[in-house]
């Protein structure tokens, strides 16, 4: 089990063919023990409810023959008659060591509630904690899209190893009309009182736009030291560059840097070269409503109960207005 290690460029949030969520059509209630006295166990089964609401479910799992070791997964896919589809997972399970751990992986799709238009989201929480030293991490990612091109996307993160803790957040927000925010903030503390951290944010528009950020360090005596920074694009070659730090450094001039602003999808061999020596920003996210809704075949081919003339409305995979949402709370810090 890797606790510690994450790849800039995962999304955190598993396809549904890495999942691989397939549900039975008939009942089924299972169990058995193999010849080493492990246990196993699989069920499946449908529950229905009011306004079409169907919930296809199936659950499995197992354990060793001292219960030292254990396992179990959950699927299920839900709708009803208003169009809502969900499709999701969930897995936990320990070992012999005290190590346990926990994945949950969801995806929706269902009306937006001002426009009756479709909207697709897609989410995953994961934790780990070790049983041999005081150390775990927590993650919960979410991506939003709307088929205006309205786009959220972000993580929180929340790790422990031994005498450090480290937090992270990061979003994405793009309103589907040229508009960008972006914006992380990491920071990290030991339990002797050291912390130190580093953030940043830009939002643009058509070229025009700013960055500021800033880096920290505090000692457990109370000392302090930052370093912020800022910038401004005006959109016509001309970029306003500013700082200073609590050690006296300051800096304010204006510098001939253009600003490219990509609204393509697709970008070429000499595009990829050119992002790496320019200061780059997109008016897209490079996945976006198209890319999830190619890539969310099974979601979209649930088939909800037979429904009664008239009404509901029909999920429209047109477009839909622009929303504004914050980015949902910290998550639990439970792994002390």
């Amino acid at each position: 089990m890797c606790f510690f290690g994450t790849c800039l460029i995962d999304t955190g949030i598993a396809s549904e063919k890495e999942w691989g969520i397939n549900l039975l059509d008939e009942a089924v209630k299972e169990s058995g023990t193999n010849e080493d006295g492990s246990t196993w166990y699989r069920e499946s089964g449908e529950d229905l409810g009011e306004n079409g609401y169907r919930c296809r479910w199936a659950r499995m799992g197992g354990q060793t023959h001292d219960g030292s070791t254990e396992w179990k997964e959950t699927w299920w896919e839900k709708s009803d008659w208003t169009g809502y589809k969900e499709l999701g997972a969930e897995k936990s399970g320990k070992n012999a060591e005290g190590d346990s751990w926990w994945e949950k992986w969801k995806e929706v799709l269902h009306q937006d509630e001002w426009s009756n238009l479709a909207r697709l989201e897609k989410s995953a929480e994961k934790q780990a904690k070790s049983g041999t030293e005081n150390a775990g991490w927590y993650e919960k990612w979410w991506e939003k899209y709307d088929a205006k091109g309205w786009t959220e996307k972000g993580a929180h993160k929340y790790g422990r190893l031994n005498e450090q803790s480290w937090w992270e957040r990061w979003g994405e927000h793009y309103d589907g009309r040229g508009s960008v925010l972006k914006w992380t903030d990491k920071w990290a503390e030991t339990d002797l009182g050291t912390r130190w951290g580093d953030k940043w944010e830009e939002k643009f528009f058509a070229g025009i736009g700013s960055r500021q950020g800033e880096t920290w360090h505090a000692s457990p005596g109370g000392d302090r030291w930052s370093r912020t920074w800022g910038e401004e694009h005006f959109g016509n070659g001309k970029v306003h560059k500013y700082g200073k730090s609590t050690t006296g450094e300051s800096w304010d001039l204006i510098v001939d840097e253009e600003t490219y602003y990509d609204t393509r999808i697709i970008l070429s061999a000499l595009d990829l070269i050119f992002l790496c020596v320019s200061p780059y920003t997109r008016a897209d996210p490079h996945y976006g409503w198209a890319d999830v809704v190619g890539d969310s075949s099974q979601l979209l081919s649930i088939q909800p109960v037979e429904r009664p003339p008239g009404g509901f409305p029909t999920i429209d995979f047109s477009s839909s207005p622009p929303r504004t949402e914050e980015p949902p709370g910290m998550p639990p810090s439970s792994l002390e």
